[in-house]
This record gives C-alpha cells, sequence and structure tokens, in this order.
C-alpha cells in the first residue's frame, strides 16, 4: 500500500469519526430527549392541523420521515452531477458546511419544538447527503477483497468518535452547575454547538487526504422528468444489486426506526431519565466498534451476506424483547445486543453493495443506495409514528418493526453476490 493510498483511507474513515457526533447527538441520543421537554404533556398542536394534538414521538418520526423524504428525491440528479462533472468533494463539502451550521444553530434556540423541528429536518438532510458522496469513494479505495475491513474500519472509526463526543456531552449535561450552565437545557444547547464544532474541525483532514476524481466521459447531465426516472432504469442491469438495494430498504427500515426513536420510546414508554438514556447510547457507541470489527472477521469466514442474515435474526429478536421489556436494567441489555449487530450489519451492507457498483457510476449508484437507506427512514418512522398515534402506545410501533427485518432477510437470500460482481465488473 502507497503512503498516499494509506492517506486517503485514513482521511476517509476520519469523517466517519466527524459526522458520527451528528448520528450520536442530534439524531440518536440527546436531542430526541431534549425535544420530548418542548412539546407539551398533552401534546402540539401543529400549524393547519388544529383538530388534532400530536405527542412528542409522533412528530419527530414525521421530522425523520420529511427530511428523508426530500433527500431521496434529490439523491439521483446529485450522484449524477457529481460522476458527470467529478464533483463528488465539492458537494461533500457543501452538505457539510450546511449540516454543521444547522447544528450549531440549535444550540441557539429556545424552547420552541417547530424552529428545532425545521433545524433538525435541514440538518438531516445536510447529514445524509454529505453521505453519498462519502461512501461513493469507497469502490476506488479498496479492492473486493479489502472493501469490508475498510468499510467496517470507518464505522469502527464513527462509533469511537461519536463514544467520545457523547460521553463530552454527557458530562456537560450531569454537571452543568459545575460548567456554569443555569439548567440541564442550556447545557444540552451548548452540547449542540460543540457537536457542529467536532463536525466540523476532524472533517478537514479528509477533504485534504482524500483523493480528487475524474468526470464521467458522458455528456454533461441536464436535469429532466424523462431523464430523472430513466436513472432508475439503468439497475434493471444490475439484477443482484437491485434485489440487495430492496432487501437494504427493508431491513434498513427496521435498523435506523431503532436508532431514531429508542431514546423517545425509553423516555416515554419506560420513563427513563436522560443520564440512563445517555448513559446506555455510550455503552452502544463502545460496543459497537468492536461489535462491527467482529461482523468483518464473520463475513470473511461465511461470506458477507450470510453474516448480515444473521444479525437480521437478531435484530427480530431485539424488537419482541423491547415490546415486552419494563425495567431499566432489560433496557441496558438490549442495548448491548444491539451494539454488537449494529455496526456489523450497516458496515457489511456498505461494502457488500461497494463491490457489486460499476466504479464509473459510484457516486450515481451509492446515490441509489442513500434511496434505499432514506425511504428507510421514511417508512420506519412514519409507521412507528402511525401506529403511536392510534394505538396510543409506542409498544405495538416497536414490535411492528420486526416485520421490515424478516422481509428484508427474505430478498437478502435471493443476491447472487458473486454473479452481481462479475456483472459490475463486466460494466
Amino acid at each position: 500500500m502507497t503512503h498516499q493510498l494509506r492517506k486517503s483511507r485514513f482521511g476517509w474513515c476520519l469523517y466517519d469519526w466527524a459526522n458520527s457526533a451528528f448520528a450520536t447527538v442530534v439524531l440518536a441520543a440527546v436531542l430526541p430527549v431534549y425535544f420530548v421537554s418542548l412539546v407539551p404533556e398533552n401534546g402540539a398542536i401543529l400549524p393547519f392541523i388544529s383538530n388534532h394534538r400530536f405527542s412528542a414521538a409522533s412528530i419527530w418520526g414525521y421530522n425523520v420521515s420529511i427530511s428523508m423524504l426530500i433527500l431521496a428525491v434529490a439523491a439521483p440528479i446529485l450522484g449524477a452531477l457529481a460522476d458527470r462533472n467529478a464533483w463528488h468533494k465539492r458537494l461533500m463539502i457543501l452538505f457539510w458546511l450546511l449540516g454543521c451550521l444547522a447544528t450549531a444553530l440549535l444550540a441557539i434556540t429556545t424552547n420552541n419544538y417547530l424552529t428545532t423541528s425545521l433545524l433538525f429536518i435541514l440538518g438531516n438532510i445536510a447529514f445524509a447527503g454529505a453521505n453519498i458522496f462519502y461512501n461513493a469513494h469507497l469502490p476506488f479505495l479498496a479492492p473486493i477483497d479489502q472493501v469490508d475491513k475498510l468499510s467496517a474500519r470507518g464505522f469502527a472509526f464513527g462509533y469511537i468518535g461519536g463514544g467520545i463526543l457523547l460521553a463530552l456531552d454527557f458530562l456537560l449535561i450531569l454537571n452543568f452547575d459545575f460548567f456554569g450552565f443555569p439548567d440541564p437545557g442550556a447545557a444540552t444547547r451548548f452540547g449542540f454547538l460543540l457537536t457542529a464544532s467536532w463536525w466540523f474541525i476532524f472533517a478537514i483532514p479528509t477533504f485534504i487526504y482524500l483523493p480528487p476524481t475524474t468526470k464521467r466521459l458522458q455528456p454533461g447531465y441536464r436535469f429532466s422528468l424523462r431523464g430523472y426516472f430513466q436513472q432508475f432504469k439503468q439497475l434493471l442491469d444490475y439484477r443482484d444489486l437491485t434485489v440487495f438495494l430492496v432487501a437494504f430498504l427493508c431491513y434498513n427500515d427496521g435498523i435506523q426506526t431503532v436508532i431514531t426513536v429508542s431514546a423517545i420510546y425509553a423516555r416515554e414508554e419506560l420513563q427513563l431519565g436522560q443520564g440512563t438514556i445517555i448513559g446506555c447510547f455510550l455503552m452502544i457507541q463502545f460496543l459497537a466498534m468492536p461489535g462491527a470489527l467482529l461482523f468483518a472477521r464473520i463475513g470473511e469466514k461465511t461470506g458477507t451476506a450470510r453474516a448480515i442474515f444473521f444479525s437480521l435474526i437478531i435484530f427480530v429478536l431485539v424488537c419482541f424483547f423491547a415490546y415486552r421489556m419494563t425495567t431499566p436494567y432489560e433496557f441496558w441489555i438490549l442495548g448491548a445486543v444491539i451494539a454488537l449487530i449494529l455496526g456489523g450489519s450497516q458496515a457489511l451492507s456498505r461494502s457488500l453493495f461497494s463491490s457489486m457498483v460499476p466504479k464509473q457510476k459510484s457516486a450515481e449508484f451509492f446515490s441509489f443506495f442513500s434511496i434505499s437507506s432514506r425511504f428507510a427512514a421514511i417508512f420506519g418512522p412514519l409507521l412507528f409514528a402511525l401506529i403511536a398515534d392510534l394505538s396510543g402506545s409506542s409498544r405495538h410501533s416497536i414490535l411492528a418493526l420486526s416485520i421490515f427485518f424478516i422481509i428484508g432477510g427474505i430478498l437478502l437470500l435471493r443476491v447472487n453476490v458473486k454473479r452481481g460482481q462479475a456483472v459490475a465488473n463486466s460494466g
């Protein structure tokens, strides 16, 4: 391995370290709990919908769904622009800056759940948008036989980086008076500013070390509705890749929803305090790192697809356990199990997709990966919110998520990985 390639891989992994600050603090552990405190206990009345009160859990689910729907629609255009104009790094920088700005602005919001919702939606779009171009570099940085390790290493960097920042925020919130804050809410808002700074500072080496990309040898991209839908038609030439995308959409739906609603679920259904919830997320962050590396080794021994399928079986059991749990002790057990399978299932999914992607269309095809991932983040939270609204309990919502893992696993069994890799190399 050359020195330049080693630096490029390090820079690529370091971005996971940087942006995981948003994933842990804003998307998963701190903002959801803070958001509950902003919404009235008897529910909130949203503009133009005055005849219904929405719970904090349902509003949060709708926020996630709206942000991901917007990105899912825009992703193919962004991917095509990046591949045809070699704008991978340029667009990644744009979304990175937008995400850092939105996260920093969360620090100056007052007790207004609507403003907080809008900033979260903007930040989540930017976070996921930057990941399209971040992931698109993976096929260029590692051959097929090394892609599992590099993908897992990136996730390992992310879990450690996100865990360290979450620990810092945890200390700020628990010891708010020691650090000079008038209340936990003020400390929480400062934590959002710290998150934006972490994301900004540690991502800088990424843009220094990542190698430049080349233009695809095709005319410049011009948007048209017909051309937009024709981009999806090219997936039909990659049968196994397409089946995997649909499988990923299904099971990642469950994974992303578990991540984004677990704090809300623990707060509303189990009545757990902020300290317990953040402490459990800290444990998840540090256990997920060895979990990601462990699953990379399992993938080497059994095959990547089989290792992912094994994690989906465990996720189904997680949903049934979460439906029945009633104590903080059970919440910690559940968190430990999720930690060991979370990083591995995500890292191996990314590397499996990367191995079946034609390099000359990396950003465009990773935009489809992003669509699959983002639509997963639409339907899961939406189903969670609807069932919570209709039944009055999040327990039924968490149980319903098991169907996504079951369907995704069945589809995953129909993917012929070697055939998919051969088609990608011939294209």
